[in-house]
């Protein structure tokens, strides 16, 4: 048939069923390819959906249905529907996520990840910081490092997970750098990291090279802090309260 020759599966699929609705009902030529075309248009972008989702990394259980907004510190919870957005992905800007472990740092940021495919298509990697600079570690082993960069910069935003748990070797260091200053200006990261600003001398080593990190990071970011208590401890002495069932 033309229509699957022409790539367009959900029409043909569609076809014999909605001519014989038109004919019933008296459609119009334009409203019968009208309600093909979006047919074949809802079909194709909820398989982008799929396919961006399956790509991303993002945990399924790190949604904004379960991330509990009252929770969240004030100014952040202020921040989320501009975040939701999705501007700050178009200009290029990062995310910058501190706190201690346990404050709902890397569930806000997934969460926020995953809206931006379901609401805006954007491309999107979640990948714990010490995986992915594992990644290109054996990429510039592999005389690669530059190929897989290439790949990396297909994705509209990386978000980079607990950026405090590199193992900070010079090696490390370096590709960390390099991934920094290839999306710079170009491309938004997202980075959570129990660890402020003073203390990143402990991922980067040398002061200068902390430094220019920092300052490419910063110069188009939206800082975002989660003080208070932790959550997980919160949730961990609710459990031992409730009272057992029966």
């Amino acid at each position: 048939m033309l229509l699957r020759s022409f790539r367009l599966p959900t029409m043909a699929g569609q076809y014999e069923e909605v001519m014989q609705r038109a004919e019933r009902e008296g459609w119009s030529h334009r409203q019968v390819m009208r309600h093909l075309c979006e047919s074949e248009a809802v079909e194709r972008s909820q398989k982008r959906t799929a396919r961006l989702l399956a790509e991303s990394g993002l945990p399924e259980t790190k949604t904004l249905s379960t991330l509990d907004e009252a929770e969240l510190p004030a100014k952040v919870r202020r921040q989320l529907p501009a975040l939701i957005d999705g501007g700050f992905v178009d200009r290029a800007v990062n995310v910058l996520a501190f706190g201690l472990p346990g404050r709902g740092k890397t569930h806000f940021l997934a969460a926020l990840g995953r809206e931006l495919i379901l609401r805006h298509s954007k491309r999107v990697l979640f990948r714990p910081a010490f995986k992915l600079v594992g990644q290109l570690l054996a990429a510039k082993r592999d005389l690669r490092l530059e190929i897989e960069l290439r790949q990396l910069d297909r994705f509209d935003v990386l978000i980079l997970d607990d950026i405090g748990y590199i193992q900070q070797s010079r090696e490390e260091m370096e590709v960390l750098f390099t991934l920094l200053a290839e999306r710079y200006e170009r491309r938004s990261i997202l980075i959570s990291s129990n660890l402020v600003f003073s203390q990143w001398d402990r991922i980067f080593k040398d002061p200068m090279t902390t430094m220019a990190a920092i300052d490419r990071l910063v110069h188009h970011a939206i800082i975002l802090e989660f003080d208070g208590a932790s959550l997980r401890a919160r949730k961990a002495a609710g459990k031992e309260t409730k009272p057992a069932d029966g």
